[in-house]
C-alpha cells in the first residue's frame, strides 16, 4: 500500500511541475516611460530671433505656468511669437514703461488657452479669447479673420498677418508674428493723453462761455464811459 502512494504521489509531483512548466507566466504590461511636457523655451531658442519673447516668458514665469498646464493632454495651447525685430519695433520705452502685471498681461495676450492648427482659423470665433482675459469687456480683444493660408490678426491698436508657423505637434501651435501684439488694456491709455470727464468738459466749456460774456459787457461798459466823458 506504502508503495501505490509513493507512486501516487512521485505522478502528482511530475504532473504539477509539467503544467508550471508549460503555463507562460503573465507579466504586468511595462508601463512606457512617462513623455514630458513641451518645452516651450527650447522651441523658441532653437527657432532664434526670439530673445526678448524667451526674456519675457522666463520673467514673467509664464513659461513655467503653460509647461505645467501642457501636462494635461487635453490642454492645447496656440501661441503667437513676435520676434525680437518685432519689439525693436515699438516705440521707444514701450517695454520699459510697463509694470510686472503688464508684461504678464502682455505675454498672456500672445496665448490662446486652445490648438489651432493653421487650418482652422477660418472657423474660430472673433474676437478670440487669450489668456490674458475674455475679449468681451473691450480689454483684450484679439480679432482674426482669414483668408486662404493668409491669418490677419487685429487688436485694435495692431494688425500683423502670421508669417510662419515655428511648431505644432497637434496640442501645441507656435506661430511666428512680425509685430508685437498690443492690448488696448495696456497701450491705448500711453497713446493719447488723459480724457476729460463729459460732465467735467461741460462745465469747463460753461465757465468758458460765461467769462467770454463778462469781458464783452465790461468792454462795453468801458466804451460807453468813454463816449459819455468825450461828449462833455
Amino acid at each position: 500500500m506504502k508503495q501505490y502512494l509513493n507512486i501516487i504521489f512521485t505522478l502528482s509531483f511530475l504532473l504539477f511541475s509539467l503544467l508550471h512548466c508549460s503555463t507562460p507566466s503573465a507579466q504586468a504590461p511595462v508601463p512606457a516611460p512617462p513623455t514630458g511636457p513641451t518645452d516651450i523655451i527650447k522651441i523658441l531658442k532653437k527657432a532664434s530671433q526670439y530673445t526678448t519673447f524667451i526674456r519675457l516668458l522666463k520673467s514673467t514665469q509664464v513659461s513655467d505656468r503653460l509647461i505645467g498646464e501642457l501636462r494635461d493632454p487635453d490642454d492645447g495651447k496656440t501661441i503667437f511669437a513676435p520676434t525680437d525685430k518685432a519689439f525693436t519695433n515699438l516705440k521707444s520705452g514701450a517695454m520699459n514703461s510697463l509694470n510686472d502685471n503688464q508684461r504678464v498681461e502682455l505675454v498672456l495676450f500672445h496665448v490662446v488657452p486652445v490648438y489651432i492648427p493653421l487650418n482652422q482659423f477660418q472657423t474660430v470665433s472673433s474676437p478670440m479669447t487669450t489668456q490674458a482675459g475674455d475679449s468681451g469687456d473691450g480689454e483684450f480683444p484679439l480679432n482674426v479673420t482669414s483668408a486662404g493660408n493668409t491669418v490677419t490678426l487685429m487688436t485694435g491698436l495692431t494688425k500683423t498677418r502670421l508669417a510662419g508657423t515655428i511648431y505644432t505637434d497637434g496640442q501645441l501651435a507656435i506661430y511666428r508674428v512680425d509685430q508685437v501684439l498690443q492690448p488696448l488694456q495696456i497701450f491705448a491709455s500711453r497713446s493719447s493723453g488723459p480724457a476729460t470727464a463729459p460732465g467735467k468738459a461741460a462745465d469747463v466749456a460753461e465757465k468758458s462761455k460765461a467769462s467770454s460774456l463778462a469781458m464783452h459787457n465790461l468792454a462795453l461798459f468801458a466804451v460807453s464811459v468813454i463816449a459819455f466823458a468825450l461828449s462833455l
